[in-house]
């Protein structure tokens, strides 16, 4: 129960801060924001706030905000139509009822003549109450369509995503991947508060229970002058020296409160990778300040960064064969293991994740957010959108080609775990 804890607050957090980064610029743009989803599928939680609906869906495979121009506005008032309006109290259309308006006694049924809800806002018709007399109606920017009980606000062109400026569009996409960077940056910053960044001073750190250091009397805080009688610098010096010295007794003069002492201290052997090696059972120190831990997320989010690139160009070259990509099945295995291990390596877990999940996003591929920012580029050299139902069909082609992968990985994964 606690790894399927961990793995649906780990997914929840990097889709959510994922498209958070969508949403908040797309909403600095103007842009009409219509639902803000965690997850795909069927709803199991739904809150309408203000302009948004905010939706939990079933499926943990990803999310969306749905913005207004993204997909056309589906609903068209012909000539000919029959609607119910309700109007607020600067005389403005703010309610349109396009059937069952008889659940609507107070609105006022008009004969559409013409109808732009998009660039005019106006409705122009023959009402039934007024002896048939053509009449123009002014919308409220923010006028809402009944359609079947459920009301949906309109889009007008200047809140659709298409009539933003090329930034502000690439900002709006290119924010989602953005946020996993930063979220990641922020969870090894955490990390580094909490546990401390590793030093290079000769001063020992947590000794462990069972090894050489604990049994010579060697403390935590010790700080090491020398060893055999070589000067110590650094805490360098001291991993080199124990490494290259297993079964040999050293002589450490260290520093403990202010007193100096002697201790003989006899690495033991360890075979890594073939080759054998000295340890005493004791590690590295950890300085805890806020600017340090800010120098760690840096470094651990470049360090994950360059990893991933790494493994992807060796999936590119062939080094790597598709068995190696892991999906939901395969994450949340994985996110088992790691969660034995303890919360700083679930902490960190989350945090590669995240990099990884940004890195994926901004890949050229149709249907992620790398595949639009790439139609973006093409705008801006050519200085014009390539045609939108060209670019949908590219990226329904590409989404198909990336469910189809999705499954193929799954079932991977099923086999390799579970079969």
């Amino acid at each position: 129960m606690s790894t399927v804890i961990a793995f649906i607050v780990i997914f929840g957090a990097l889709v959510f801060f994922h498209e958070l980064g969508h949403f908040v610029f797309a909403k600095r743009a103007g842009i009409l924001c219509r639902e803000f989803a965690i997850g795909m599928g069927p709803k199991v939680f739904t809150h309408k706030k203000g302009e948004t609906t905010y939706t939990i869906r079933l499926l943990p495979i990803g999310g969306f905000v749905r913005m207004a121009g993204e997909d056309p506005e589906m609903v068209e008032i012909k000539p000919g139509h029959r609607i119910g309006l309700m109007f607020d109290q600067e005389n403005k259309v703010n309610k349109i009822i396009l059937n069952n308006k008889e659940k609507f006694p107070k609105c006022r049924i008009v004969e559409v003549e013409y109808a732009d809800i998009e660039k005019e806002l106006v409705i122009k018709g023959y009402p039934e109450d007024d002896n048939e007399s053509f009449q123009t109606f002014k919308i409220d920017s923010k006028a809402v369509i009944v359609e079947n009980g459920i009301e949906s606000q309109i889009a007008p062109i200047d809140r659709q995503f298409g009539s933003k400026t090329l930034p502000q569009r690439f900002m709006a996409i290119f924010a989602g991947p953005m946020m996993n960077f930063v979220l990641a940056f922020v969870v090894f910053i955490i990390i580094a508060l909490l546990q401390g960044v590793p030093s290079n001073e000769p001063k020992l750190g947590v000794i462990t229970p069972e090894g050489a250091a604990k049994s010579a009397g060697l403390q935590k805080g010790d700080i090491v002058e020398s060893i055999n009688g070589s000067e110590i610098s650094s805490w360098t010096d001291v991993v080199e020296i124990i490494r290259k010295n297993p079964n040999q007794k050293l002589d450490f003069s260290i520093t403990r409160n202010g007193t100096e002492k002697d201790i003989q201290v006899t690495p033991e052997e360890k075979t890594v990778d073939g080759d054998k090696m000295g340890i005493i059972g004791v590690y590295s120190p950890v300085e805890k300040s806020p600017v340090q831990a800010v120098k760690s997320g840096f470094t651990e989010t470049y360090f994950w960064t360059k990893q991933i690139f790494v493994m992807l160009g060796k999936l590119v070259t062939g080094q790597f064969s598709i068995d190696a990509l892991s999906g939901p099945v395969g994450i949340y295995k994985s996110t088992d293991e790691v969660a034995k291990s303890g919360i700083y390596y679930l902490m960190k877990w989350a945090g590669i994740l995240s990099i990884n999940l940004g890195i994926m996003n901004l890949l050229p591929i149709p249907a992620l957010d790398g595949g639009r920012l790439m139609f973006f580029a093409v705008e801006a050299v050519r200085g014009k959108p390539i045609d939108r139902q060209k670019e949908g069909m590219v990226h329904f082609i590409g989404f198909a080609l990336l469910m189809l992968l999705m499954l193929v990985v799954t079932w991977n994964d099923i086999q390799r775990f579970f079969l």
